[in-house]
């Protein structure tokens, strides 16, 4: 028995996981959790260096591109990190595949909702909408 007939060749198993989506899902997470880390560490920054951190303040620090363009970055990656995350943790531990599938419907909505009203929110304060 020769060394390649007792091993399987790593073509068959790289980048098959549970899910066969491989590393990519794992990467990705990663890629956010950096990003995640940079616009935490900007959004710190942001606001040590303001003079103030009362409302008019943060409005009007958000009416700048340097503001709210970040801003919106982070809102996008924690969405999409914690989703991200979430389907994991289902992933791990609901093993019907109909309730599986209904989970992540469910959590994608809430984060696609969540996501859209932080934006909104953010937009109206960008845009200078009333109060």
């Amino acid at each position: 028995m020769s060394l390649s007939e007792n091993t399987m060749p790593m073509g068959k198993v790289e980048g098959l996981g549970p899910s066969g989506h491989g590393g990519h899902h794992w990467l990705e997470e990663r890629f956010t959790s950096v990003a995640l880390a940079l616009l935490s560490l900007w959004l710190i920054f942001s606001l040590t260096m303001l003079p103030a951190l009362d409302r008019q303040t943060l409005t009007e620090w958000l009416r700048g591109a340097w503001g709210a363009v970040p801003m919106a970055l982070l809102i996008l990656t924690a969405f999409k990190h914690g989703l991200d995350g979430l389907k994991v943790a289902v992933d791990d531990y609901v093993h019907d595949e109909g309730n599986r599938v209904a989970v992540h419907f469910a959590l994608t909505m809430a984060a696609v909702a969540g996501a859209a009203a932080s934006l909104f929110a953010l937009a109206r304060i960008a845009f200078g909408a009333a109060a």
